[in-house]
């Protein structure tokens, strides 16, 4: 009988043996340093972490977790360097250290299907000990811990010089390291490592070498175990009142339960003091074996075939990777019903363009956005972008050109209605141009802590903005312009960003960041395609692919420096590097969208068809409409009526 990996819930399927070997211990004894959760550390160590994504947005995953630790002053750094602050001494370098086959070529060498394996759903995060007690705790189990082992006072006094660093600015206990990764929409699950190799046993065997008595550093390629990294975790795994267990994920591979506890029985040597609690225990420990996945998530060498017999040559294969350590968190799954509740089958007001609760979430963590940031929508359509800035904290404001949607369908069925369903506090709604923003408001001094939205880019919804077909309109009476709704027209895409980059270098504080949506095809440069603004750094680029042709692109920017309302003029002609040729990539993508189809073979009988449908669809519903007249006809009159087919 086999069993997934990645769901072991029996006593049975988590019991380690009794070792035969040599143990080493969990506990104190086995070390002659200071035991506190690493605020005394020496200088020196490294805290390790491992990173699981959940797999998919890919090209998401590092950008999203570059801004949730920005929040909290750690920045990630790809090199080398020692550095562990910058120049202000406000934030602590955070290295992301290779993974093991880093880079590795996938297929038949012999044959021309070799290609790069797809981008790995892990990342190791490697912290400086000086980060424990300045920028983050450990877990929340830590305080447990501490206070259990010593009296209220002086558990008192310690916790008081452990949180003199403040988050945010305020005097709030310092967020852990869980519930700051937690943020992020797309991190599955955070494990503090303890071991790592090409195979299980190189794995244990880095493991092991973590709870050596010896003050040597370890000869490991892939770490560096000091004692103050002992001193971490032999202080959170080593009270007799710690229940565990130990899981084996195996990413989408079965394995046998008896396969199952051999692997286990590579880390024997840990000899954990408490008792093994299958249901919500203290510490959950896991080993997870990487394989090759591909694009959507699944295996690029299944070991068992479509008949569940094992494949050789595939079982044969070693593993990408072999990792041990202990979740953070309390959770093995975070994502785990998260994004369930804020599903947009369950809003109560929906459109055609409304932004998926996930990618919003996303924008929002790019933009920064915290508790009582000021967050701006100017295209704010059904709300579903501010919604999810609602949920961070954030104090939301937007506007449409559209007074339809705002107002929406009726007093069940608007924005007010999503923010309360799930009980947030109502935004401020107004209903103004984006393309004539300092004429809707006096002010234009900086205001806005971020500003997150979704431009129309006319392929489900064209863009509108104020103005008359007419050469010659006819002027407004007075007595009509207090509740008079202007005309529109259409409003190329291409002005829709500049309008945009404009209005968020006017009013963005600095530091704050500007995230929007912007369509492109395969032809899109990002260095010269992307409009630009002098006042805005680009941060982040990220791209989703949405058909073979079409993709869309979520960008971040952040403001650098004030505006000079003196050189509009100036800001305006340098958006687009390449002038119209850069502007019409974005401005004419649905006339490209239909030229790329045209070219497609049978598109001319495919069309015919579709247009066949919708005439079908057409009459049938003429034809329902006439026989329900009739019905009605029938029920007043109480006789009979001839029913004829009109043409």
């Amino acid at each position: 009988m086999t069993s997934k990996g990645e769901t072991l819930n029996d006593a049975s399927n988590m019991t380690l043996e009794k070792p035969t070997q040599p143990t080493t211990k969990i506990n104190q004894n086995n070390d002659d340093g200071n035991h506190n959760g690493g605020s005394t550390c020496r200088p020196g160590g490294r805290y390790r972490l491992l990173i699981e994504f959940a797999h998919k947005h890919l090209d998401f995953h590092r950008p999203e977790l570059h801004s949730v630790l920005g929040m909290h002053g750690i920045t990630l750094d790809n090199n080398d360097s020692d550095a562990e602050h910058n120049d202000n001494g406000n934030t602590i370098g955070c290295k992301v250290e290779e993974l093991p086959n880093e880079g590795q070529f996938i297929g038949d060498s012999t044959k021309s299907c070799i290609r790069t394996m797809p981008r790995r759903p892990f990342l190791i995060l490697s912290f400086p000990l000086s980060a424990i007690g300045t920028k983050f705790r450990l877990d929340e189990e830590e305080d447990r811990l501490n206070i259990h082992n010593q009296s209220k006072e002086d558990a008192a006094k310690k916790k008081s010089t452990s949180t003199t660093a403040t988050n945010d600015n305020n005097n709030n206990q310092l967020p852990t390291i869980a519930s700051i990764l937690s943020r992020c929409t797309l991190v599955r699950s955070v494990v503090e490592l303890w071991g790592i190799g090409t195979t299980i046993e190189n794995c244990a065997n880095d493991a092991k070498s973590l709870f050596m008595s010896s003050s040597s550093s370890s000869t490991s390629a892939t770490t560096q175990n000091t004692k103050a990294e002992r001193e971490i975790i032999l202080t959170r795994n080593s009270q007799p009142n710690q229940s565990w267990k130990m899981t084996v994920h195996t990413l989408g591979c079965r394995y046998t339960r008896d396969e199952q506890n051999e692997m286990r029985r590579k880390f024997a040597f840990l000899e954990f003091p408490g008792p093994v609690k299958m249901d919500h225990p203290t510490n959950e420990y896991i080993i997870i074996r990487e394989i090759e996945l591909d694009q959507m998530g699944s295996p690029v060498y299944p070991r068992h075939g479509l008949n569940k017999e094992i494949i050789p040559d595939n079982d044969a294969r070693p593993p990408l990777a072999v990792y041990f350590g202990r979740i953070l968190g309390g959770a093995r799954n975070w994502r785990g019903g998260k994004m369930e509740p804020y599903s947009l089958k369950k809003r109560a007001y929906l459109g055609p363009t409304s932004m998926d609760s996930e990618l919003s979430l996303i924008m929002t963590n790019l933009a920064q956005v915290k508790r009582s940031s000021f967050c701006f929508d100017p295209f704010v359509g059904t709300g579903s972008i501010l919604l999810t800035c609602a949920l961070r904290g954030a104090h939301c404001f937007g506007t449409d050109i559209d007074i339809r949607v705002l107002r929406g369908r009726g007093s069940d069925e608007n924005i007010i209605s999503n923010f309360r369903q799930y009980g947030l506090p109502r935004p401020d709604l107004v209903r103004s141009d984006n393309a004539i923003y300092t004429r809707h408001y006096r002010k234009h001094e900086p205001l806005y802590d971020a500003i997150v939205t979704d431009p129309p880019y006319g392929i489900r919804a064209g863009a509108r903005k104020s103005g008359s077909k007419l050469d010659d309109p006819r002027p407004v009476l007075e007595e009509h312009r207090y509740d008079h709704i202007a005309q529109t027209r259409p409003y190329a895409v291409s002005d829709v960003m500049s309008d945009l980059l404009d209005v968020a270098a006017r009013t963005l504080v600095l530091g704050g960041r500007l995230c929007y949506v912007i369509p492109s095809m395969t032809d899109f440069d990002v260095q010269t395609d992307l409009p630009r603004h002098e006042c805005l750094k680009l941060v982040h680029v990220c791209y989703q692919p949405l058909q073979l042709e079409l993709g869309r692109r979520i960008v971040a920017m952040e403001k650098v420096a004030e505006y000079d309302d003196s050189r509009r003029d100036e800001y305006l002609s340098n958006v687009w590097v390449n002038g119209p040729e850069s502007a019409d990539k974005v401005a004419k993508i649905r006339e490209r969208l239909m030229e790329a189809a045209k070219k497609k073979p049978g598109y001319e009988e495919k069309a015919a068809a579709r247009k066949q449908k919708r005439k079908a669809t057409k009459e049938a519903k003429k034809r329902a409409k006439r026989e329900a007249t009739a019905a009605s006809t029938t029920d007043r009159t109480g006789g009979d009526v001839e029913m004829k087919d009109q043409p």
